[in-house]
C-alpha cells in the first residue's frame, strides 16, 4: 500500500473522532488494521496541517501526552484547540484521559 493511500486511510478516521474526544496514534492504526504502525499514523497527521478538515489536535499519544504539539503553529494552539473543545491540559497532558478517548472501530482485515 502506498503511503499516499494509508495516509487518506489515516484521514478518514482522524475526520470522524467526534468534537470533546481524541484517540491515539496507535488505536487509528489498530483500526486500519495495521496494529505496528502507530508512527507512520503520527507521520500522516504530520502531513494533514493543511487539511483544515482533520482534527490532527485530536490525535496524540497512547497516555494522553500532546506529543504532536511541535507540529501547530504556535508552542500551545494543539493545547488551546483541545481546551476550546472541553479537554483539560495539564504539562502536555490530557486530564481524565479515558473520559475523552474515542476509540475507532476496527476494521476486520
Amino acid at each position: 500500500m502506498s503511503n499516499e493511500n494509508f495516509f487518506e486511510r489515516v484521514y478518514i478516521i482522524a475526520r470522524q473522532i467526534p468534537y470533546g474526544k481524541v484517540t491515539s496514534y496507535g488505536a487509528i492504526a489498530k483500526a486500519l488494521g495495521t496494529a505496528r504502525s502507530a508512527r507512520m499514523v503520527g507521520w500522516a497527521m504530520n502531513a494533514s496541517h493543511n487539511m483544515e478538515d482533520v482534527p490532527a489536535h485530536r490525535v496524540v499519544n497512547r497516555k494522553g501526552l500532546l506529543t504532536g504539539k511541535l507540529h501547530f503553529d504556535g508552542t500551545n494552539l494543539m493545547q488551546q484547540l483541545l481546551e476550546s473543545e472541553g479537554i483539560e491540559v495539564v504539562d502536555n497532558q490530557i486530564l481524565d484521559f479515558e473520559k475523552h478517548f474515542w476509540q475507532p472501530e476496527v476494521r476486520e482485515e
